[in-house]
């Protein structure tokens, strides 16, 4: 038989002697048999998710970004890794520049790799005077190669860049989001319910958040990419909340009907139910990712895609978090400000009472004889199946209501009751 606890956890895996207990973490997660008290420990997981809310709202606000030159405007001057005397580093141009103008470059960053690898300067708009001044000084100091192998002033090169492109990206990035949360809330709100199109809209709240905070915290310059890719990271968390939201949906159909389980409990079991799958998806979700990371940034010396790698492991990790730990507990905290569902609850609380006074053994809360109120049993795949024969609404045994009185106990209906009688007779 299959009951569940007061934390949604399901009995039916376990008996009066803890046997769900004595598994492993790793066990308990794969079944998903709802060992996990997530729903019940929310104010927990509120507590935690909106402190790095919190901070990550102080430092976006009081620190800022550090924005590309593609945000801000300003010049690019860029020239061959290689020099006269071998590869020239990031440091020693850094250094020539400082010692030529006084003040530092906004970023250096050797992009590409081999003999094509170039070192590329970013720094705030220069005059033609300070230009000149800072080509001269990278040449003397690090003399880098011309294409026929010998030092050059030529092969520095040096361009403007207009703040206006990334204005205008994002601009159409801002745009674009408000368009994603209007068909996400209409879609929810159809396909589910309003509550659980609140619940995505503020998980999605914070991955944004705790994102920009997480780059403002580290200074990691923020790129027309790191917008795109910002955007990619809603969707992502977006499809593991609806995952979870599916399943909830799933376990509460019915609900009302019945007195087996309330309705953070049937949550609490849909997020046990989705916990292995979130995990494999997100794992498998960041492997790209890193590969990303590794080649495109750490070898190929490619920025943008270091930029687009790092926003998506961020937003991809915050996802995570937010889908299981924050949406469906504050769907949860939702629906129990209706009345039907707080009156179940409290039918639930007194049936388990009832059968607690009648001396019958409970594990985590609930009684180890704990049967289904309808017809049929939901298992903890979420799967329902028939109940099993002999057992009426309460899951007792049928018993023939003739003769019970005469006997003093009762006598077992069907074929075993019609055999005692023939043998009565003889």
């Amino acid at each position: 038989m299959d009951t569940t606890g007061s934390n949604g956890s399901d009995p039916a895996a376990t008996d009066a002697s803890g046997t769900e207990a004595k598994r492993g973490v790793l066990q308990r997660l794969y079944t998903g048999t709802g060992a996990f008290d997530i729903v019940g420990k929310r104010k927990y997981w509120y507590v935690v998710l909106g402190l790095l809310m919190l901070v990550s709202a102080l430092f976006v606000g009081v620190k800022g970004f550090n924005l590309s030159i593609e945000f801000e405007g300003g010049t690019n001057i860029s020239m061959p890794a290689q020099g006269a005397s071998g590869e020239i580093s990031t440091e020693e141009a850094e250094d020539s520049f400082q010692q030529a103008l006084g003040s530092e470059p906004s970023s250096v960053q050797l992009v590409g790799s081999g003999d094509s690898q170039t070192l590329q300067i970013n720094t705030e708009k220069l005059s033609q005077a300070d230009l000149v001044k800072v080509k001269s000084a990278l040449f003397q100091d690090l003399q880098p190669l011309g294409t026929d192998g010998q030092p050059s002033a030529d092969a520095i090169s040096d361009s403007a860049v207009s703040g206006t492109w990334g204005s205008e990206i994002t601009q159409q990035a801002l745009i674009a989001l408000a368009v994603f949360l209007v068909l996400v809330t209409a879609f929810l709100a159809f396909y589910f319910e309003r509550w659980m199109a609140v619940g995505a809209l503020v998980a999605l709240l914070h991955d944004v958040l705790v994102t920009a905070g997480i780059y403002s915290m580290t200074g990691f310059q923020v790129s027309p990419s790191t917008v795109i890719g910002l955007l990619t990271i809603l969707g992502f968390s977006l499809y593991d909340t609806v995952v979870v939201f599916d399943k909830v949906k799933e376990n509460t159909t019915g609900l009302l009907s019945t007195t087996r389980r309330t309705y953070p409990e049937a949550a609490n079991l849909a997020v046990n139910q989705s916990l292995m799958r979130s995990i494999n998806t997100s794992v498998i979700a960041l492997l790209p990712v890193l590969g990303l990371l590794v080649v495109g940034a750490g070898l190929l010396g490619v920025g943008v895609l270091r930029d687009l790698a790092l926003v998506q492991g961020v937003g991809m990790l915050a996802g995570v978090l937010s889908s299981l730990l924050l949406a469906t507990p504050l769907l949860v905290d939702l629906k129990m400000r209706e009345s039907k569902y707080r009156v179940h609850a409290d039918k639930v609380a007194q049936r388990r009472r009832n059968r607690g006074s009648d001396g019958t053994a409970t594990v985590n809360g609930t009684t180890t004889d704990d049967q289904s109120d309808s017809e049929s049993e939901v298992s903890t795949t979420g799967k329902t199946r028939p109940a099993r024969a002999g057992t009426n609404g309460t899951g007792g045994a049928k018993l023939a209501g003739a003769g019970a009185a005469g006997s003093g106990g009762a006598q077992p209906s069907g074929k075993a009751g019609r055999r005692s009688a023939g043998r009565k007779r003889r």
